[in-house]
């Protein structure tokens, strides 16, 4: 059975704790990235007292490796071609380019590893639904097209670690933001979320006090909020991102608070994948992995495509 597009955009997440930003490497080691890292801001005023204007939040590059776990070189000599298989249409990740060829994230990511282990590199785009398959029949080496690390296909594959993950966050009204939200903040707020979504049970868990309403889909959870009929929604970080910096979203609102990422809830992340079994691939793009991101090659992509940060 092929992955959903749901599971490729790790919505179907699960259970517990609130994170804020738990698990996230700000990249201290880079310079570059330590003056984008968003500063510590005081708690919001709790509720029924004013508040000051809110502050823009810098650019923030997550980062998923830990310095003090540098994975050793594996033996590439048995590497002489990676055949990267991603998918044909979900920007900005993968897409077309002017030129007729593969690209986006996935796309520059996969060269700059091939670089990285100094092989030839192939992308072929395929529907999303029909990379497992392909890979399972040798018609190429890697899928990296944004696929969801699950239970369900890891009977089927074996990832890398992941190189980014897909976190929750709030959203407000730009003259209502709050630098930081906790449950207690939350009293009484309306809160819009999609109906039967993870997000929707984690904040049936987490966030008793709120109001919670539900819709059926973004466009309508996003109209919501736009007509102030709700003071907050609550959905996928990476979507919500370009809706507030497209002109969909009319300029009107913003993140509000950091990024909730508890993998019960919103899933263990975002792998490359791999044949069962084929452990020297899989470490060869672990270490390439690290050491791009470790060469600042990984924080300059994400710049790239990212103007409003979901982290």
């Amino acid at each position: 059975m092929a992955p959903s597009r749901q599971a490729r955009s790790s919505r179907t997440m699960r259970l517990v704790l609130l994170g804020l930003a738990a698990g996230i490497c700000l990249l201290p080691s880079l310079p570059a990235v330590q003056a984008q890292a968003p500063a510590k801001q005081p708690p919001a005023a709790p509720q029924g007292t004013s508040q000051a204007a809110p502050q823009v939040a810098p650019q923030a590059v997550p980062g998923f490796w830990d310095p003090r776990r540098r994975p050793e070189r594996p033996d590439l000599s048995r590497l002489t071609v990676i055949r990267f298989l991603t998918e044909t249409d979900y920007p900005p990740f993968n897409y077309t380019g002017a030129d007729g060829n593969p690209a986006g994230f996935n796309v520059d990511l996969a060269r700059a590893l091939c670089e990285e282990v100094k092989v030839t590199c192939t992308v072929q785009m395929r529907r999303f639904e029909t990379l497992v398959d392909a890979l399972s029949s040798n018609r190429g080496d890697a899928i990296i097209a944004s696929m969801a690390v699950s239970p369900q296909l890891r009977a089927r594959v074996d990832f890398t670690d992941p190189y980014y993950r897909v976190p929750a966050r709030f959203a407000s009204r730009k003259d209502a933001v709050m630098p930081e939200i906790r449950p207690e903040y939350l009293e009484g707020k309306k809160v819009g979320v999609i109906a039967g979504s993870a997000h929707e049970a984690y904040l049936k868990a987490m966030f008793t006090d709120a109001e919670l309403h539900g819709y059926p889909n973004d466009d309508a959870l996003r109209s919501a909020l736009r007509k102030s009929e709700v003071d907050f929604i609550f959905g996928d970080a990476i979507s919500l991102a370009f809706w507030i910096n497209g002109t969909d979203s009319g300029d009107c609102c913003a993140f509000s608070g950091g990024p909730f990422v508890e993998s019960r809830f919103f899933g263990e992340g975002i792998g490359i994948a791999v044949r069962k079994g084929n452990d020297v691939l899989r470490q060869a793009l672990n270490w390439a992995l690290f050491r791009v991101w470790e060469k600042g090659r990984y924080t300059d992509l994400w710049l790239r495509y990212f103007s409003v940060s979901p982290f």
